[in-house]
């Protein structure tokens, strides 16, 4: 049975690897990506659109399905090497977070922002189903046969 996990990184970060089909989380360590498994669905939280930056957009920007190979390390230069791991990115909008949070389990004690600290963490089919209903994501067919 598959599980869903909330990511968390800037959008500028999540579009990279969107267009490209990884992810990366926690500044590129390796453990969490362990903790994912194949046909595991993951979507991504961006609390701004640049890394570091101020610009504030508390948004989902990504969401899709790990497809069935380990996390890898890949050179990005200037002695940055981080773990990755290949994803099939969905079609799907940037969402706001803020209208979903009354429907979301996680967020239910109303620190919600608190768990998005550790950079991917695990949550509920069912809330998992309610960003993507948001997102207006569509699986593609292949990737849901496959999982």
């Amino acid at each position: 049975m598959s599980r869903a996990f909330v990511a968390v990184a800037s959008a500028e970060h999540v579009r990279r690897g969107r267009a490209d089909g990884f992810m990366q989380v926690c500044h590129g360590k390796s453990g969490p990506l362990r903790r994912i498994d194949p046909g595991d669905r993951v979507v991504y939280y961006s609390p701004t659109e640049t890394f570091g930056g101020r610009d504030r957009l508390q948004a989902f920007t990504a969401i899709g399905r790990i497809v069935p190979a380990a996390p890898y390390r890949f050179d990005m230069g200037g002695g940055f090497v981080p773990f990755r791991r290949d994803v099939v990115w969905w079609p799907a909008r940037e969402t706001p977070i803020r209208p979903l949070l009354p429907r979301l389990a996680f967020a239910a004690d109303g620190n919600w922002g608190y768990r998005l600290r550790f950079g991917l963490f695990e949550i509920g089919e069912g809330d998992m189903d309610v960003i993507a209903e948001a997102m207006m994501a569509a699986e593609p067919v292949a990737t849901a046969l496959s999982a």
